[in-house]
């Protein structure tokens, strides 16, 4: 079949059905390439060979910005997610009184940040999603005017679950709050536009679904909001004049780069403008609207053998990413010995498999997984 995304430029389709992006994703050979350049270049002239990547960091920015309907002044580079949700949680400055909101099944990156407000007298909110996902309704009965801020993950890292970005957006600005999106599990396999969805701030790693190196990141901050955020991590590009070295009472540089700090990460930059190419090339609608093939493929498959699918499937909250378990068999060794014995590459935890294709993937390498389990399931009954 042919797919949104080349498999061509994928080589781990050469060994592995690797269904895996909602951890790792995977270097399209065109980033390969560029990356392969950036580090020959730095090997033979150093800085002669590395300045030119560096004054392309304006392009680079831009590029993100235009992926998301930004611009690139609005647009810094960092390390990670953890990074942008730091940025935001304590560049607001908040009141006595103030809360924010956030889902008690958020990864990590998008909590840790935002619950150590506490020690500044924030009132962090979580609100529980056992018994209700944070829906706009949801939301309009746990907001409150005391609520400067909601933050919510796109897509749920565990079991995909993807959130109303612009209803939620709409209720959180109801209160006159910040509404703060972890895009990490949704950026790359679907299109979204930060303004149409009414977005304030939003960040996210390259390393996953926008298939970048590891250790880059970006955060977007809206024109309108950077004004109102104090840069609590500056370095010395997060000035006016970084190039006046001795000037140390500089205003801060008038977008959102100041939130970068020092010497930014040129190679991860590069690595994740190159993949965005590769990425807008195919289109983002086109590769979504693939993704939610295959994983409804793989769903009906599933059903079919018994499994026990934790993921919520159903228009507009669908994803890439799909999480099950098989009744009566351990999660972590049957995803073991599917990684070793069939190479087929998933994410496995005691409470399940996670499943996450991309572009490239294409229905047999859903059917080798599918195919994996079957025999799994006939051996063990």
């Amino acid at each position: 079949m042919t797919t949104p995304l080349p498999r061509s430029e994928f080589a781990v389709t050469e060994t592995y059905a690797y269904l895996n992006h909602a951890a790792v994703g995977v270097l399209p050979q065109t980033t390969k390439r560029a990356i392969d350049a950036f580090v020959d270049a730095q090997a033979r002239a150093g800085v002669l060979g590395t300045f030119g990547y560096e004054a392309r960091m304006d392009a680079y920015r831009a590029r993100v910005g235009a992926f998301i309907g930004a611009g690139g002044d609005e647009i810094a580079m960092l390390r990670n997610t953890g990074d942008g949700a730091t940025a935001i949680a304590n560049g607001i400055a908040w009141k006595d009184g103030d809360e924010m909101l956030l889902c008690a099944d958020e990864f990590p990156s998008n909590a840790i940040p935002w619950l150590a407000l506490a020690r500044h007298g924030v009132n962090v909110r979580v609100l529980s999603t056992q018994s209700e996902r944070l829906t706009p309704d949801a939301l309009r009965r746990a907001i409150s005017p005391r609520t400067r801020a909601v933050s919510v993950s796109w897509v749920n890292f565990a079991d995909g679950y993807r959130h109303d970005l612009a209803g939620l957006s709409e209720v959180t600005h109801g209160v006159h709050g910040i509404f703060a999106v972890d895009a990490i599990q949704g950026l790359g396999a679907f299109p979204l536009d930060v303004r149409a969805l009414g977005i304030d701030a939003l960040y996210a790693s390259g390393a996953k679904w926008l298939l970048a190196l590891q250790g880059v990141g970006f955060l977007y901050v809206a024109a309108e909001l950077l004004g109102q955020l104090r840069v609590e991590n500056p370095g010395w590009r997060s000035v006016e004049d970084m190039w006046d070295f001795l000037n140390y009472d500089q205003p801060w540089i008038d977008n959102a780069s100041r939130f970068e700090g020092g010497t930014p990460n040129f190679v991860g930059a590069l690595s994740l403008a190159t993949s965005i190419d590769v990425i807008d090339g195919a289109g983002t609608a086109a590769i979504g609207k693939h993704v939610l093939m295959l994983t409804d493929h793989l769903c009906e498959g599933l059903n079919r053998l018994g499994a026990s699918v934790a993921s919520i499937r159903g228009d507009g909250c669908s994803s890439g990413i799909v999480t099950f378990e098989i009744p009566g068999f351990d999660s972590v060794a049957l995803g073991r010995a599917m990684q070793h014995d069939d190479q087929v590459v998933t994410t496995w935890r005691p409470n399940g498999i996670r499943v996450a294709p991309h572009g490239y993937n294409d229905l047999e390498d859903i059917d080798r997984l599918l195919e994996a389990l079957g025999r799994v399931v006939k051996k063990g009954t």
